[in-house]
């Protein structure tokens, strides 16, 4: 069996405990996957795990895990590209490369061997989404849409990254800011269409995971409303809340 291959085969087997998440009770449909991904967060910061006994109360993400599936064991780096890699394409940094993504511009990204969950779920009539912070490399043929998902809105990098350009020591020359500077927050689908929606400055990553939200939102509701089952992640910096209730 080619490592190609094998990979294929790890995922697929992940695809489908998803697909049977949802219970013998209702087998016949397809269970929708919204997954929330967040940055540095720890285990004992989600009370589901805890049990209440020490970090903090998150009733509403302990509720999901109560009447859903809560997975106990991940074997992934716990760092932004190595973590989102490992879950997206169900295979080892040590296969895939990307434990991290370069400078802007960098070829080191998600690659077409690679084939992610969201490619897995397609041929059974899902509909593929992802919000937020990708970090899987920001060449076109890295976005999310180049490797099953039907539409993505995000950023491309982790947030020092995006903020450089707004530093006093950052060239000014515009060519070098054309090669290297960071792409904006991206829109893009899987017909090709990619829309750059301006800069992730220091003030815009105070509402950013809105917008990111407000766009999983829609693309849930309109997935429901084609009647199609769908898979959703999204990306969010918890860190970031302001109100405690938001958990």
């Amino acid at each position: 069996m080619t490592a190609f291959k094998g990979a294929k085969r790890r995922l697929a087997i992940i695809a489908s405990v998803l697909l049977g998440a949802a219970g013998t009770s209702v087998a016949a449909e397809k269970p929708n996957i919204l997954v929330i991904w967040g940055d540095d967060i720890g285990q004992s910061n989600i009370s589901a795990y805890t049990f209440g006994l020490m970090g903090y109360k998150t009733p509403n993400i302990d509720r999901i895990a109560k009447e859903g599936m809560m997975f106990t064991d991940y074997y992934g780096e716990q760092s932004c590209t190595a973590g989102r890699s490992t879950f997206i394409t169900g295979q080892s940094v040590l296969r895939t490369g990307l434990s991290k993504v370069g400078l802007p511009g960098a070829d080191l990204g998600l690659q077409a061997e690679d084939v992610t969950i969201a490619e897995l779920l397609k041929p059974h009539g899902y509909a593929t989404g992802q919000f937020g912070k990708n970090h899987l490399g920001d060449k076109d043929e890295h976005l999310p849409t180049a490797h099953g998902f039907d539409e993505f809105f995000g950023n491309l990098y982790h947030l020092n990254a995006e903020e450089e350009p707004e530093n006093i020591d950052y060239p000014k020359d515009p060519e070098f800011r054309k090669k290297f500077g960071p792409r904006g927050v991206i829109k893009s689908y899987a017909d090709g269409k990619i829309e750059d929606t301006g800069p992730l400055t220091r003030k815009r990553m105070e509402t950013v995971d809105e917008e990111t939200l407000e766009a999983a939102i829609q693309f849930m509701e309109k997935s429901v409303k084609a009647k199609k089952a769908f898979l959703c992640v999204v990306e969010r910096y918890p860190n970031a809340l302001q109100n405690p209730r938001e958990t």
